[in-house]
């Protein structure tokens, strides 16, 4: 009789393998599809903002409300996966957020499109956790860094993928329709994730799911028990999304205000995507080797020491280069995050505890992007930026440094035979 797939001695079959895969390539789809929608808006905020008549910061809010609404979609959808299962969930998750996409480009006015967006983060809040949990249930703990790294580079990979739209459809779509080419932008990012429901379909339910799930009374007794590791869970997620959105959102801003030209920022953008692809999987294996807090706290420090680079507007040489390695370092801690956050979490409760922490820490960092618009506007982004960000890695070095660890966890229970 063989150990089971969650234990690291378990040899996968054939047929496990497949579905390992095809659970991977669905989180990995359904985050790059989200985050393909979410970076459209970075950047087009200028025309946005003309369209609507209204400031670069009152679209910046839109970014915040969307990112302040993502609890309330981890919640939900949390919720439904340990009682549901992870595939249905999902299935109507992507359903869901690709609509709101296509109705964003269809928005008459601001307070349409602000409300479209916060409808936005509630589907792009759901779809982490419950991806995530389903996509690192199926794999093997040996390799649970890399694929940790892969599934979180779907998001990389959505920015990489909006720049390289903005840069070969966006002028031909502001020629057709000028002023609103932005619009367009909008149904790119809501028709392709349908395709991630083929993908899913083809995804068994999680094994470790069915092992774990409780009634709904048990479930709710158990959430107390758990409130230290929780809030701890939140702090590092509110770190590591001030980290991130600190460094991405408002960066094609910075450019533009330093005399970048569009087609130049969506290169610059592509760049930094690539980097963070490459960083998220290089950091990820790493951490299956010497640790998930380590491979953090190393790409925290160097990212750090890349701030002076990222934000010199002034020598084209020195900002691609910044820019490739401070995508490639930050993202690179978030890596290990999609791992090291279920690890952490108990596995009845994987669906909602994990996303649900995420997603409060996005809340509660979503007011970077309008804070360092309006610092920005007063003084100039790149004082507003570095400073930010210099700050956000040392608080976030130190948080990571003070947690726990367990790399490695089975997520199955223990002596299960295989079936």
């Amino acid at each position: 009789m063989s150990t089971r797939l969650g234990d690291p001695t378990h040899t996968m079959t054939p047929a496990e393998r497949t579905n390992q895969r095809n659970a991977v390539l669905a989180g990995f789809l359904g985050w790059t599809l989200d985050a393909f929608d979410f970076f459209i808006l970075t950047l087009v905020i200028d025309d946005i903002a003309t369209s609507f008549g209204r400031t670069r910061p009152d679209i910046a809010f839109t970014l915040t409300v969307a990112l302040a609404t993502r609890p309330l979609g981890a919640l939900i959808f949390g919720i439904m996966a340990d009682h549901l299962g992870r595939r249905l969930p999902l299935m109507i998750n992507v359903i869901f957020y690709a609509i709101v996409s296509v109705l964003s480009g269809l928005a008459p006015s601001y307070q349409t499109f602000l409300l479209l967006r916060m409808l936005f983060g509630i589907g792009m809040g759901g779809e982490w956790g419950v991806g995530a949990s389903l996509a690192l249930e199926s794999a093997s703990p040996r390799l649970r860094g890399l694929l940790s790294g892969l599934l979180q580079e779907g998001y990389a990979l959505g920015s990489l993928l909006a720049a390289l739209a903005f840069r070969l459809l966006y002028p031909t779509f502001n020629g057709l329709y000028p002023g609103n080419g932005w619009r367009l932008m909008f149904f790119l990012g809501g028709v392709p994730a349908l395709l991630s429901l083929f993908i899913r379909s083809k995804v068994k339910e999680s094994d470790a799911w069915r092992e774990h799930k409780t009634d709904w009374a048990s479930y709710r007794r158990s959430l107390p028990q758990h409130w230290r590791r929780f809030a701890y869970l939140v702090l590092l997620m509110t770190m590591m999304n001030f980290m991130s959105h600190g460094t991405q959102d408002m960066y094609p801003t910075l450019l533009s205000s330093v005399g970048y030209a569009k087609t130049r920022i969506a290169d610059i953008t592509m760049l930094a995507g690539i980097g963070a692809i490459l960083g998220g999987l290089c950091f990820g294996y790493y951490s299956d080797k010497a640790g998930r807090r380590r491979a953090m706290m190393i790409a925290m420090v160097l990212g750090l020491c890349v701030v002076p680079f990222w934000i010199a507007g002034h020598s084209p040489w020195r900002i691609l280069i910044g820019v490739f390695l401070m995508q490639f370092f930050v993202q690179g801690a978030w890596g290990v995050i999609p791992a090291h956050i279920n690890e952490l979490s108990p596995n009845h409760l994987r669906g909602f505890f994990p996303g649900f922490a995420y997603q409060l820490g996005v809340m509660f960092a979503a007011s970077i992007p309008y804070v360092e618009s309006a610092l920005g506007e007063k003084f100039t982004y790149t004082q507003a930026m570095g400073g930010l960000v210099a700050v956000v890695f040392v608080l976030g070095f130190t948080v990571t440094l003070l947690g726990p660890e367990a790399r490695g966890v089975s997520f199955r229970k223990v002596g299960a035979a295989n079936g």
